[in-house]
């Protein structure tokens, strides 16, 4: 594969490792921030899923914007954001400061997310397409790996022995970290070209044929040059864009597979996972030490499996892939459901004598009682502690009271990942970038994506109240169903894309 056009859409997708850095550090940031601030389950709900309720308008208009002035242009602002976020994260003196700066880094990864797969898909050669835009969800994972393991390391070294770090300061120096790679992402956008198939939007002939020869070489570029001069000159007459036009119905079918993959991406609760893995490896009883190792596990599981996505998309194709994926994310999330269904919760004097925070005296009332639902216990330990002492002792607290079959969860989260990785990760970027024409192509994408980040957001805000209401096994039970339905709804509607050109697709899928 052509090693300019690879280096060029790494560079690009590397707003995705940011998206993915900033997701994972969240769910250990919470371990910490939350019990120094004193939030419910909604306020931390609104801290982790801040940034995606952002994101959503970003995805909505930065589409559009970048046909306006350029993709390369909306990156390096968006690079720009980022490194804003971090910096003012880290300084955030208040819940609300660190909502305030939160919200801007989901600015950032929302345009990034519609901007990085939109400009490969235009650079890319049909044979080639598939994996280069998966890079965008390479660049993802690997953020969520780099992100939990410095959560393994910042937490390691928080010791009461430390004379840098603190419970008070960790999680900052957790969230500042993202600076340095926003840095290089600004940076590196500087070598990398506009869109060859923008310039020609904007009548930039030479501009777009000097950048198909850099990139392609002169034979493959004249390829690329006849099938996009032929694209432009059938659509030359065609009026002005109207936000009404994606209504029409030549547009109706590949609108309505489109929306239908972006709320399933999200729905079946994939962030919940990633933003809360800690928390969620907690309710296992496994420990705070174990439950932080586990992200770093979960993350390698996601870049494995993300490496067979690449190696496959442009082999056995979009359809198989989200098929075979989602039927496993639904099998993996029902599995996570049976296996908490069937925890107990108990105390004994003698754990409750090996606590050391203040106040676990007052866990004694509590040793006679044995708990068959995480939702009473987990509410007795809040009246009985105070959700302060609560939030921040809770590893321990369940590893010492929990019975519970946690290689089973593990599994179960595990598989999820996995299939996650190989299906709707990477293949719905892909497909967005494919489906849609070039007129309509940024803002058809932007509004799919405000779709999808309304969801991740309402999925974020709600799941710590899930948990805390609906409870472990119910929580999982319902992601898991909607994964079932979901199965069969791309099974019924769900086309095939792979190895024909953005010119041909529109030919076949527009009509």
């Amino acid at each position: 594969m052509n090693k300019k056009l690879v280096f060029i859409a790494f560079v690009v997708s590397l707003g995705g490792f940011l998206f993915g850095f900033d997701a994972g550090i969240i769910s250990g940031v919470m371990s910490f921030a939350g019990p120094e601030f004193n939030l419910t389950e909604i306020q931390s709900g609104w801290v982790v899923s801040s940034p995606s309720f952002a994101a959503m308008f970003a995805m909505l208009f930065s589409g559009r914007f970048s046909d306006l002035i350029g993709r390369k242009k909306m990156l390096i602002f968006v690079a720009f954001l980022y490194a804003i976020s971090a910096v003012l994260s880290a300084m955030a003196g208040s819940y609300e400061l660190l909502y305030v700066a939160r919200i801007i880094g989901g600015l950032a990864f929302g345009a990034a997310l519609v901007l990085a797969p939109m400009y490969i898909a235009e650079i890319s050669t049909a044979e080639n397409r598939g994996k280069l835009v998966s890079l965008q969800q390479l660049n993802i994972v690997f953020g969520f790996f780099a992100a939990f393991l410095s959560n393994y390391f910042f937490n390691k070294y928080n010791t009461p022995d430390s004379t840098f770090l603190n419970d008070e300061n960790v999680w900052r120096w957790m969230l500042g970290v993202e600076f340095v790679p926003a840095v290089f992402y600004f940076i590196f956008l500087f070598f990398v070209p506009n869109s060859p198939r923008w310039l020609y939007l904007k009548g930039r002939v030479k501009a777009a044929n000097n950048v198909l020869n850099f990139i392609h070489g002169k034979e493959r570029a004249e390829e690329e040059i006849a099938s996009i001069e032929q694209h432009i000159n059938a659509n030359e007459n065609q009026s002005p864009l109207k936000i009404k036009d994606l209504l029409k119905p030549s547009l109706r079918f590949i609108l309505v597979v489109g929306l239908i993959v972006g709320v399933l991406q999200q729905i079946t609760g994939i962030n919940a996972v990633y933003f809360y893995a800690t928390s969620i490896f907690k309710q296992t009883g496994i420990g705070t030490d174990a439950a932080f190792s586990s992200g770093v596990l979960l993350s390698t599981v996601s870049v494995v499996f993300t490496f067979v996505a690449i190696y496959l998309i442009d082999r056995m194709g979009r359809r198989p892939l989200l098929l075979v994926g989602t039927a496993g994310i639904a099998i993996s999330l029902l599995v996570c459901a049976y296996g908490f269904s069937q925890a107990t919760y108990q105390l004994s004097e003698e754990q409750i004598n090996q606590f050391e925070f203040t106040g676990s005296e007052k866990l004694v009332s509590i040793t006679t009682k044995k708990y068959a639902s995480d939702i009473d216990f987990k509410n007795e330990l809040k009246s009985v502690l105070g959700n302060q002492i609560y939030s921040k002792n809770d590893g321990a607290i369940l590893e010492a009271a929990t019975t519970i079959n946690a290689n089973l969860i593990l599994i179960g989260i595990l598989g999820f990942i996995a299939c996650f990785a190989f299906s709707l990760g990477p293949v719905m970027w892909v497909l967005l970038s494919e489906l849609y024409p070039l007129k309509y192509r940024g803002f058809a994408i932007g509004v799919i994506a405000f779709i999808n980040s309304l969801i991740s957001s309402l999925v974020q805000l709600i799941f710590p109240w899930e948990l805390s209401n609906l409870g472990n096994s119910l929580t999982f039970f319902i992601f898991g169903a909607i994964a079932f339905i979901g199965f069969f709804i791309l099974l019924k509607v769900l086309p095939e894309t792979k190895g024909k050109s953005l010119e041909a697709l529109e030919l076949e899928l527009v009509n």
